[in-house]
């Protein structure tokens, strides 16, 4: 199974337990007061066995996050092909349970995938997808090193894109 380790997190593909901690997450309304609304146990559900399907086609998608020491499941995040404006890119998305918020565990996550999608896929750009309103998602984002690239209309709605190109990190050094 797949494993991405940071200094405080280890990231792995979706097993079926998962689903419990994931909705406690997906279900909670202030952690997804930027998505339409919070997912029932079937989306939920749903999520996980879309991102095991990506694991199959993409050899990537959003990975379970857990805290290194004791192997609690705080989270997701991961890598995601996204339509945006008739090009395919990839996204890094990201969730973590608001009890672990502002502890920088999604910087910490958003930036192992970033090194992982530059360095070990080969991928030239990455992107987030982030609702105007969500500051933390903002922070998180500059954080890890992107940028605002543009706004675009997806998924009913402004969002801004967030973006790095690995030609500007290389030419910074």
């Amino acid at each position: 199974m797949f494993v991405l380790e940071t200094q405080r997190l280890l990231l792995r593909q979706y097993k079926v337990e998962d689903i419990i901690p994931l909705h406690s997450i997906f279900s909670d309304t202030e952690t997804m007061k930027f998505y339409p609304a919070p997912f029932s146990f079937q989306q939920t559900k749903d999520w996980i066995n879309r991102n095991q399907d990506r694991y199959k086609n993409d050899g990537y998608g959003l990975w379970a996050v857990c805290l290194k020491d004791t192997n609690e499941f705080i989270g997701n995040c991961g890598l995601v092909k996204q339509k945006v404006n008739d090009n395919f890119e990839v996204e890094i998305g990201y969730h973590i349970n608001k009890k672990y918020w502002s502890m920088g565990f999604a910087s910490e996550a958003a930036k192992a995938c970033k090194e992982y999608g530059f360095n070990k896929l080969g991928l030239n750009k990455l992107i987030s997808i982030i609702d105007p309103n969500n500051v933390p998602s903002i922070r998180v984002a500059e954080k890890i090193g992107f940028f605002k690239e543009k706004e675009v209309f997806i998924f009913d709605k402004v969002h801004y894109i967030y973006s790095e190109v690995k030609e500007k990190i290389e030419e910074a050094n």
